[in-house]
């Protein structure tokens, strides 16, 4: 059964919704692509999705090389709001991403696993 990106891709092989749900990045994240957590130091350290990269809003622009240009990208935040202009900026840097829907308060709801 194909995944959410192969099925994705099949109709436009550039494209990623501005936003996805919980599930849809889980979907994501299992075929390959790039969580980037954009909360600043101390949200970060009050607990973060294991598999993220902590990359804050405000260096987003300078840090964003440190993303690999072919895997798609999965920003995050407390509750959607700047990952909604993260992706947005990642998009227009290049880079194939979204924003999950909902941040880290949704992941949680969802039982996405959170560390510190």
């Amino acid at each position: 059964m194909p995944g959410f990106l192969d099925r994705l891709l099949r109709r436009d092989p550039d494209a990623l919704p501005k936003t996805v749900r919980v599930d849809q990045a889980l979907d994501l994240l299992e075929e390959g692509a790039v969580l980037v957590d954009v909360r600043e130091k101390d949200e970060w350290r009050t607990g973060h999705a294991p598999q993220a990269r902590h990359i804050p809003l405000g260096r987003l622009q300078a840090e964003s090389r440190r993303l690999p240009q072919e895997a798609p990208v999965v920003v995050m935040c407390a509750s959607g709001m700047r990952s909604r202009g993260a992706a947005a900026q990642l998009r227009a840097a290049g880079y194939r991403a979204t924003s999950l829907s909902g941040g880290l308060a949704a992941w949680r709801t969802a039982g996405g696993r959170v560390t510190r």
